[in-house]
């Protein structure tokens, strides 16, 4: 637990959350589930459509009653009566010669198998409709049980509830959804020099940036974010509040004091804490090499830089990816990533991971945005504000050449 900076590579640090499982089950109402991940396979009660129906105006036939049909010899057949928007067709069955008027997603009736067009049919006396254009079986209908058959497998988990999902769950009539439980994630800036937003600060003293700034990345990413305020760098008051801290929340993101300072206490916290273990103190990579990463049974103790920049750049590499695995995304990042070209020579040092951030600009004639760096100190906030995404440079990388094709994370 003394240890200090014994850096593993990205790959190594998340490799590390193969050990944290998936949050338990909740069940929640249909319309709340939109972005919320299945706990389980989720299968058809039911048809869907659980009825035989038309997808166009027209007439319900047999097929083979207008084989051979056309313009100069059309189909003679009785119109037996109309299925009104609404109706049952069971009421009614067609005999060989017969169609029935009906509309688009109108139940077919029993013996129809095809719909005809009405734009290829014209009345020919009140009684009868002449069909010039033949139809094959299933043309024009969707089949009982086409899109789902009862037994057959809806949705997988592992994949978040998108809006039509939730349509097709409502045609279901699956109105109760077993999904993974939200992630409950506890903030605490650290700082004698930290005070809240809304204060006007005395010389020496900066306003909380990290609280703010870490609930928003929580929220976005499916997250319920826990904002605990600022501790200042008092040893016993940080362990008070991150053993309350962890009665309620899921992960802990405890920011400032993860590096090797007379007053960086995270480490020594987090040894202090009951059934705690290390898993990681240093990661090869910049920004954010002093984050810590601890286990408390399937919980989760983040020690963040206390450089927003830094910050951010770790919550989207690390933290993001084990949010997912807890709502049962698995340990992805989740972010869009686009092809862009370099617009300038973008230094690296070989031995770690660098995430520059950029901003992506359009040229004209060109096929790929341009990839342009936006540098500044950590602690700078301007530089984050301005990008649009990160760059990553792999450790074996000595720098990018300008023109260089390139992947962006972006920004959500």
């Amino acid at each position: 637990m003394n240890d200090f900076f014994k850096l593993i590579s990205p790959a190594e640090f998340v490799g590390l959350f193969a050990d944290f499982t998936p949050l338990p089950a909740e069940t929640i109402a249909l319309g709340q589930a939109r972005g919320r991940v299945p706990a389980q396979q989720l299968t058809s009660p039911e048809a869907l459509p659980p009825f035989s129906r038309s997808t166009m105006d027209g007439f319900a036939v047999r097929a083979a009653d207008t084989f051979g049909c056309s313009e100069a010899e059309t189909a003679l057949l009785t119109v037996a009566g109309e299925i009104a928007m609404g109706a049952s067709g069971r009421d009614m069955m067609l005999k060989p010669g017969q169609a029935a008027r009906i509309w688009t997603g109108g139940e077919l009736p029993r013996k129809a198998d095809a719909v005809v067009m009405v734009e290829y049919t014209q009345p020919f006396d009140e009684e009868t409709v002449a069909v010039f254009r033949p139809v094959a079986p299933g043309e024009n209908v969707i089949r009982e049980g086409e899109d789902f058959a009862p037994g057959t497998t809806v949705l997988a988990p592992g994949r978040a509830l998108r809006p039509q999902d939730l349509g097709v769950l409502a045609g279901l009539g699956m109105t109760a959804i077993p999904v993974h439980r939200r992630p409950r994630v506890a903030i605490l800036s650290t700082g004698d020099e930290l005070v809240p937003p809304d204060q006007i600060p005395l010389p020496g003293k900066i306003r909380d940036i990290n609280s703010t700034t870490m609930a928003a990345l929580v929220e976005e990413a499916g997250a319920i974010p826990l904002p605990l305020g600022i501790c200042g760098d008092d040893f016993d008051h940080m362990l008070a509040l991150c053993n309350d801290a962890l009665e309620q929340a899921d992960i802990l993101l405890l920011s400032g004091g993860s590096s090797v300072g007379k007053r960086d206490f995270t480490q020594r916290v987090f040894a202090a804490m009951a059934d705690t273990t290390m898993l990681a103190h240093g990661i090869s990579i910049r920004p954010g090499k002093p984050t810590i990463l601890a286990r408390q049974g399937n919980k989760a103790l983040f020690g963040l830089p206390g450089h927003v920049a830094s910050a951010l750049v770790i919550f989207y590499c690390f933290v993001r990816p084990l949010l997912r695995q807890y709502s049962g995304l698995g340990a992805t990042l989740g972010l869009s990533r686009i092809r862009a070209v370099t617009g300038q020579q973008i230094p690296s040092t070989i031995g770690r991971e660098d995430y520059v951030r950029v901003r992506l600009v359009d040229q004209e004639g060109a096929t790929l945005p341009v990839a342009m760096p936006i540098y500044g100190k950590s602690g700078l906030l301007n530089p984050l504000v301005r990008a649009d995404g990160l760059l990553a440079i792999g450790r074996d990388v000595e720098g990018l050449d300008r023109g260089v094709e390139c992947p962006v994370l972006l920004f959500p």
